[in-house]
């Protein structure tokens, strides 16, 4: 017997467009002007995590990538960030009423954004919300290619609901779906039943699978994805942007001493940083700096003070990206304890502004930190993992020029040159012929 649930995918799935042979082939990669006619490729980005003008900072690593492809001057693009519907404003209403102040349309650096709304059913309607972002997005996909029909593809990002769903709106409109996991949509989403079997479905139908990391592609191979199927591009980070500084001079300017510890993130139990409070505490004279927000802020402040350290622990807020990079080049070390990532954009500049990393295990950690001028990857998630970790760095102490020239290979030129590799493959794949005489739309 069906559960409801299962029901409600068969329902779903007699909605959406009938599945097309995948029409992905094997082989060397295709120049990328030559399956374009000479001119850039152009997407359509799709998207639920992207910044916009209330939540800056939200999902600002896809962000990041497009701006860089663009740069480059071989893609152009139209992003489509949906936003959960909801009609109220007020502040009583916390951050569904932000969500309502999300304009319809927006530029952020020359870059043209739609937020169309789509309808979220609350911790219910999760095993529908592909097919709720689906329909709400049809009408909007045929009227942009109703005015520009020279969309290539679609570049989808995060695989549930955003990549089901854009996979579903590939078929609908004959467009190939390139889609990119990022971290939870392969870790956490997949224990659940009906999403996985979406996921997977949608991996087997969509032109092409990004991780940005190895570990993500494990994982997704050992959920059932075909390895052959999924490329690893990780992400870069902006070499010109996160550079590296006089770290004794900017701690002297903010009246700080060594040892200095950061953590950069969402204050949220995953990104583990009671651990580092309890692992400074038994370091006497360490200040710990925090650039971010969220929900546990209280009970960190409230374990700092319960210890003992809150002069020694300074909450700086949320820190705007183009900020960060003094807040790097101030601290001895960066501290990131989270139980998962994909592939952790603080590391990247971290470690870009000459300040290594403590981590936690967390799987894919050593994709980044792979030599002693990284930093250290503590061998527990917990305060004395992380505190011995600490020791065996501050033991080292790295130069922090070699721990930049590490970082310099990590900039963005060979991941847009791959990722345009692979969307000129996608799109030969998607132009050949399926069998003679047909041709895929």
């Amino acid at each position: 017997m069906k559960t409801v649930a299962e029901a409600g995918v068969m329902r779903e799935s007699r909605s959406m467009p009938p599945r097309a042979p995948s029409t992905a082939k094997s082989g060397g990669e295709p120049a990328l002007r030559s399956e374009t006619d000479g001119r850039a490729i152009r997407m359509l980005v799709f998207t639920t995590l992207y910044p916009n003008a209330i939540q800056a900072r939200h999902g600002v690593f896809v962000e990041e990538r497009l701006r860089h492809l663009l740069e480059s001057g071989r893609v152009s693009a139209t992003v489509v960030a949906p936003v959960p519907w909801f009609p109220f404003r007020h502040r009583r209403f916390g951050a569904y009423a932000s969500l309502a102040k999300v304009p319809a349309r927006e530029r952020r650096h020359g870059i043209e954004i739609l937020h169309p709304r789509y309808p979220v059913i609350p911790k219910i309607g999760m095993n529908i919300a592909p097919f709720l972002l689906y329909r709400s997005m049809l009408p909007v996909f045929h009227r942009l290619l109703h005015e520009s029909p020279c969309y290539d593809l679609i570049d989808a990002h995060y695989l549930y609901p955003d990549g089901v769903a854009a996979v579903a709106l590939g078929r609908a409109v004959g467009r190939p779906v390139v889609m990119t996991a990022r971290g939870n949509d392969v870790t956490l989403i997949p224990r659940h039943a009906v999403p996985r079997r979406q996921i997977l479905r949608a991996a087997s139908d969509a032109a092409a699978v990004v991780t940005v990391s190895r570990a993500l592609r494990s994982k997704l191979v050992e959920l059932g994805a075909a390895a052959e199927r999924i490329t690893v591009l990780r992400n870069g980070v902006d070499l010109a942007r996160f550079d590296s500084l006089e770290a004794g001079s900017l701690q002297g300017r903010l009246g700080l001493r060594e040892p200095v510890w950061l953590s950069v993130g969402h204050m949220i139990e995953r990104k583990g940083m009671h651990f580092v409070i309890e692992a400074l505490a038994r370091v006497p004279g360490a200040t710990l700096l925090i650039a971010g927000d969220g929900p546990e802020e209280r009970s960190l402040r409230a374990l700092a003070d319960r210890l003992g350290v809150s002069r020694r622990v300074r909450f700086l807020g949320a820190i705007a990206h183009a900020e960060l990079r003094d807040v790097y080049n101030s601290a001895d070390a960066l501290f990131l304890a989270s139980s998962r990532e994909g592939m952790p954009n603080v590391v990247l500049e971290s470690l870009a502004c000459g300040t290594p990393v403590v981590a936690a295990p967390f799987a894919g950690a050593e994709e980044l930190i792979s030599t002693p001028e990284a930093g250290e990857i503590a061998k527990s998630r917990t305060a004395e993992g992380m505190l011995a970790a600490w020791h065996e760095l501050w033991n080292r102490k790295p130069d922090r020029a070699a721990t930049r020239r590490f970082a310099e290979n990590l900039g963005w030129a060979p991941v847009v040159e791959a990722q345009c590799a692979l969307y000129a493959k996608v799109l030969a794949a998607h132009r050949q012929p399926s069998a003679p005489g047909k041709q895929h739309e």
